[in-house]
């Protein structure tokens, strides 16, 4: 999206499009080894006994890529 928006231009259920982001194992664990330290982000094993019966990729993590996608592809903020 080229043209800027200013928050009164964005409307309840617009939608904006990102690329996607493959995450490798090696990616989720590197991450919550630094940041996120819970064994069901980085111990595939002790996963399996989790909530999430596997690894699971930090919160903290998805919401990071999701920001630099939206930041990569747009909208752009009027101002910014």
């Amino acid at each position: 999206m080229s043209e800027s928006l200013y928050l009164e231009d964005v409307f309840v259920g617009q939608r904006f499009v990102t690329p996607s982001h493959l995450l490798t194992v090696d990616e989720i664990k590197a991450f919550a080894s630094a940041y996120d330290p819970q064994p069901f982000h980085t111990d595939e094993e002790a996963a399996k006994d989790s909530f999430f019966k596997g690894l699971a990729a930090s919160g903290w993590h998805t919401a990071a890529i999701s920001m630099r996608l939206q930041v990569d592809s747009g909208p752009k903020i009027a101002g910014g």
